[in-house]
């Protein structure tokens, strides 16, 4: 579904969208918008709407307004969180990447938005179903959601070690039920197998190339929902270095924004 994706490249911080994601104000930016803040990102998307956002610390927490307001505290006081998901309409809600995983996701009956931070730790953690339970939980139902999948490092270039891949691939409850009892190697070779496998080979020893954003799409569709309500971006941030940061090519501390907004029903 690569032609649901489009760039907005004539204004002063270029960023891409998705049709999926249509009805809302959203967009994922680029290494160009840097140092801009998400105060400054929302104006363009929808200048009446509320900016929030966490502390990053690639964990599963789910932060809510006004909690995360980043416009009245400073980020030393922002909660600890890798997820933010509104209550209300015109919120917006921001997360920053770069190589990690950004997730948007929008409810077309409530109009409620989160915003997502998944690393491979995140996603180990399960980072994505639990913002989908808890939006659950506000009233949303599965078949409502339209989630979609930002610029991150792509599988065939993300090298990482046995263990790391495999306390991802624990994160699959249907392939791996009582995932505490797989061996790494046997949880490996599984992934390793399957079509479309979130998991490449790596020349070098005890190593091998994940891909996180398959795996999230994989703990997606575990819960129910189907394969129409999710895009994945063709853009990797380690292999697009005139678009993107990458922490993995050069080790800089800079970041990428991707923000949501939520409407009224």
């Amino acid at each position: 579904m690569h032609d649901s994706w489009h760039w907005h490249l004539d204004v002063e911080h270029p960023f891409l969208t998705t049709s999926m994601l249509q009805r809302w104000p959203h967009g994922f930016f680029t290494r160009q918008s840097w140092p801009a803040t998400p105060v400054d990102l929302t104006a363009m998307l929808q200048s009446t709407a509320t900016v929030h956002r966490a502390k990053q610390v690639h964990g599963n927490q789910v932060v809510t307004p006004p909690a995360a307001s980043a416009q009245t505290q400073p980020e030393a006081t922002l909660p600890e969180a890798d997820a933010v998901m509104t209550v209300a309409p015109q919120q917006a809600a921001w997360v920053c990447t770069a190589d990690c995983t950004p997730v948007l996701i929008g409810d077309v009956q409530t109009g409620q938005v989160a915003a997502i931070h998944a690393g491979w730790r995140g996603t180990a953690l399960r980072i994505v179903p639990t913002v989908i339970q808890k939006m659950q939980a506000q009233g949303s139902e599965l078949s409502h959601l339209r989630l979609a999948i930002g610029p991150a490092i792509a599988g065939e270039v993300y090298q990482v070690t046995i263990p790391v891949a495999a306390a991802v691939g624990r994160s699959l409850t249907s392939f791996f039920p009582d995932g505490q009892q797989w061996q790494d190697t046997a949880i490996v070779e599984r992934l390793l197998t399957m079509t479309a496998a979130p998991l490449l080979p790596d020349p070098a020893p005890r190593r091998i190339r994940l891909d996180v954003r398959r795996i999230n799409a994989l703990q997606i569709a575990e819960l129910g929902i189907s394969a129409e309500q999710v895009v994945i971006a063709p853009h990797c941030t380690f292999q697009e270095p005139e678009r993107f940061f990458s922490y993995r090519r050069t080790r800089e501390k800079k970041v990428q924004w991707s923000g949501i907004v939520s409407f009224s029903d």
